[in-house]
């Protein structure tokens, strides 16, 4: 890295000139040559905080994908991706990598947190192989560990863990995504020849979107609503064969190609119907429902509703894993676009200095970093959701209490995660101008295939209503054998509680404290402790107004009930919305207070407090309408994400560095050391010719001499 280049004009601030434009420190190690005090992150121990509990499996993974044959080839046709992608899961098959999760008398290890945290690797290396993979044993294969039952495993997971049995996971259908109970697919019980025929009523019960159906797939786990005895017993699971050992559909299958998609095109994607296709009865994965030969159904979860959010709870580790993914594609694109801009220059301060670089502008910064703390966020968040899903997984804590908790936790935290990857990719690619446009740099291909995570494994928007609605039930939980006095006292202090925050008073004393400087205020009411009191009143109060606009439903008819609540959706899925980003930002908190390196603590204190006053910031309009914050301290939360971005500047390096990533991972050109070489060759060329006595005089400089 260069030298800090300094102005010769006196400067109003350290890290601003007088000219206007930063000549901040590029890193810490220049921070402390300006500043002996200056912390600094340890990289490596940070990078182990990051990859987390599992980090040797992430490890692992990584190693393995340095390998050139499981990169993505930019602009390869999507026939030959899909073969690729199909000769790279043989690889992984090779290389003892696939079905670790699998029981280990079927080859697999029986470790629920390492399979996941190997697999959310793969996407450094090619997205489309990541989620074939998952398809193949993270959702068909699952689907028959989890549903089936010991004569299901023996039969069939040995095949799908070598990819002997490539296999689609049939659940979506045309005419419903994230409605998976009213699917219109039917398995009714013939009892004269002991099977179950699988039937497609009507083209919008055709199966689609599945990966493995449009090529690759000989079987597929099919959800259909189990009819026997004239009864409809709801949505099960069934092994269906459905093509032969040459590829051809078997009788009464129908399978369709998808074609070309936005991403993910080294996927099969594609669609099946079945034209009442006949298979044992011993093919309804029956863990949680069975048939018997005179076609009697019996199940140990005698509710209907139980039974089927417990077989859609096991197969949970879809959104789990997207969680992960999206952190580190995010993380990705924040590591080459930070790169970049910590050496590629653009324009000069107006004072006569070299151009400045990119990161050192503070809409720069501004652009970046509060994203990169949202990043850093998610990564303490997810290992936290990876845990609990261990522990559900595993049998160590698996109760139906913390099955709900771990459904509800990657419900509320897949969203963030996922849309925050999109946001944050497109801003990185644009942070990167025409360059980060280009394929080889990777940021718009990566944002193509990602694109799809905020809809499969469940809508985003449909997740969070489920988590709007489990809020709502700890909310009425509350006053469950409550008498009328209690629930009047509540009332009672609920309108005391907006008066109060109407009037824009609060007990950190606003009124006394906002007339300091920025400095001041921020400091005495925006410390950790206020900022999770902003946070987590944000969610209460949300809460309690969609539960309070809803209570009339329970005196209401079923149909007026329904539109009173949907008047109030939108509310309830910010509401959700707010409660996940408490969530990670309690995540990054416990993660910062368990870190013993003063540098490293202060540092990654810096950046949470970012990452929390960012999330303030954003629902500004919130706050003040309610009360919970005045206008002054409203402004001082803006200025004061600025003083933190130009703090941080200097460890933004660092901060990327930390994710660990080898240049095989990243194969981003921009990201590579290049621009910083064309740079110092361009500096390297003016100084010569400056010295040389050669250089042309600029116009500028002529009509200045002539006046």
């Amino acid at each position: 890295m260069v030298d800090v280049v300094r102005t010769k004009k006196p400067s109003v601030h350290k890290r601003h000139p007088a000219g206007g434009a930063p000549t901040a420190p590029h890193s810490a190690d220049e921070a402390r040559r300006v500043d002996a005090s200056e912390p600094r992150i340890d990289v490596a121990a940070v990078t182990e905080l990051l990859l987390g509990t599992w980090a040797q499996a992430r490890r692992e993974a990584r190693e393995m994908i340095k390998d050139e044959a499981f990169w993505q080839i930019p602009g390869q046709s999507m026939a030959e991706h899909r073969e690729r992608v199909l000769g790279q899961l043989h690889r992984f098959v090779e290389a003892g990598a696939a079905g670790r999760a699998f029981p280990v008398e079927h080859g697999g290890q029986n470790d629920n947190g390492a399979n996941l945290a190997s697999f959310e690797e793969l996407v450094l290396a090619d997205p489309s192989m990541q989620i074939k993979g998952g398809v193949q044993w993270g959702l068909f294969g699952s689907a028959i560990q989890q549903l089936g039952t010991a004569k299901h495993h023996a039969r069939w997971l040995d095949d799908v863990r070598t990819l002997t049995l490539p296999g689609a996971f049939a659940m979506t259908e045309m005419g419903h995504g994230s409605d998976v109970a009213a699917i219109g697919t039917t398995a009714t019980y013939d009892p004269d020849g002991d099977e179950f025929v699988i039937h497609t009523p009507f083209r919008a019960a055709t199966k689609e979107f599945l990966g493995n159906a449009a090529r690759h797939g000989r079987a597929a786990t099919v959800f259909a609503q189990l009819i026997t005895g004239g009864v409809n017993y709801g949505v099960h699971c069934f092994f269906v064969p459905i093509r032969d050992e040459n590829g051809d559909d078997l009788p009464g299958v129908t399978s369709e190609d998808d074609g070309v998609k936005g991403g993910l095109n080294g996927i099969d994607n594609g669609r099946l119907s079945f034209d009442h296709v006949r298979i044992p009865r011993g093919n309804l994965l029956n863990r949680y429902g069975d048939v018997d030969a005179a076609g009697v159904y019996s199940s140990d979860i005698p509710s209907p509703g139980r039974r089927f959010f417990t077989m859609l709870g096991a197969l949970v580790q879809g959104r789990v894993s997207l969680d992960g993914a999206s952190t580190t594609g995010a993380a990705l694109a924040e590591y080459i676009a930070i790169t970049y801009a910590n050496q590629r220059r653009q324009f000069d301060s107006g004072v006569g200095t070299d151009e400045v670089v990119l990161l050192d502008y503070g809409k720069h910064q501004r652009r970046l970093l509060p994203r990169l703390a949202q990043t850093y966020a998610q990564f303490f968040a997810h290992d936290q959701l990876l845990r609990r899903f261990d522990g559900v997984f595993s049998g160590a804590s698996d109760t139906p209490d913390e099955r709900e908790d771990l459904e509800t936790l990657a419900a509320a935290l897949k969203p963030l995660s996922t849309w925050n990857a999109l946001e944050s990719i497109q801003e990185c690619r644009e942070a990167c101008g025409g360059a980060g446009f280009m394929a080889e740099n990777r940021l718009v291909g990566l944002h193509h295939d990602l694109d799809v995570y905020v809809t499969f494994e469940g809508d985003n928007n449909v997740l969070l209503q489920l988590v709007g609605k489990r809020l709502l039930s700890d909310f009425a939980a509350q006053f469950t054998d409550k008498d009328a006095a209690a629930l009047a006292r509540y009332a009672v202090g609920q309108t005391a509680g907006r008066i109060f925050h109407g009037a824009g008073l609060r007990r950190l004393g606003q009124a006394v404290t906002d007339f300091g400087s920025t400095a001041r205020s921020v400091e005495l009411g925006l410390r950790a402790e206020q900022q999770h009191e902003l946070l987590a009143g944000r969610v209460e109060q949300m809460v309690t107004d969609v539960a309070t606009a809803l209570r009339p439903a329970a005196k209401l008819s079923p149909a007026d009930a329904a539109t009173l609540f949907n008047e109030h959706q939108t509310e309830l899925i910010e509401a959700a919305r707010a409660h996940g980003e408490l969530l990670q930002w309690e995540a990054f908190a416990e993660g910062v207070a368990g870190i013993d390196d003063a540098g490293t603590r202060q540092v990654l204190t810096w950046l949470r407090d970012l990452f929390g006053l960012w999330l303030i910031e954003k629902h500004l309009a919130w706050y003040l309408m309610n009360g919970r914050l005045s206008a002054q301290r409203a402004a001082s939360v803006t200025r004061y994400i600025d003083r933190l971005c130009a703090r941080l500047r200097p460890h933004a390096q660092d901060l990327v560095d930390a994710f660990g990533f080898a240049p095989e991972h990243v194969r981003a050109p921009i990201a590579s050391g290049a621009e910083q070489q064309r740079q110092d060759e361009a500096r390297a060329y003016y100084a010569a010719l400056a010295a040389s006595g050669q250089e042309p005089v600029s116009e500028k400089t002529l009509r200045k001499q002539k006046r």
